[in-house]
């Protein structure tokens, strides 16, 4: 079975980052905001193996750019899997409106 490396492109960092403050500082929930952001970690790191099996985008111009999505509680986690290099990037992590 292949293992694929799992980076973060700056703006997931970011969106990772900003979900904790939100939860933690705005929220006031401090370890809420910890154990969300290790269960979309978590989720995060389990693309290693077999990243392919969550869905590809279906709109454009994402959909032609081999764009996927992982959905992680009320999150949305958008990746790029880089199947010569063997690497996946976490593209953005947003909010699923709706939820």
């Amino acid at each position: 079975m292949s293992h694929y490396r799992v980076q973060y492109s700056p703006a997931a960092y970011d969106d990772l980052r900003a979900i904790y403050r939100y939860i933690a500082f705005e929220l006031m929930v401090e370890e809420t905001a910890r154990a969300q952001t290790e269960r979309i970690r978590y989720a995060i790191r389990a693309l290693d193996t077999f990243p392919q099996r969550y869905r590809a985008v279906a709109w454009e111009p994402w959909a032609s750019r081999g764009i996927r999505q992982m959905p992680v509680d009320h999150y949305c986690i958008f990746y790029r899997i880089d199947e010569t290099g063997g690497i996946v990037t976490i593209i953005r992590i947003f909010l699923q409106a709706g939820i």
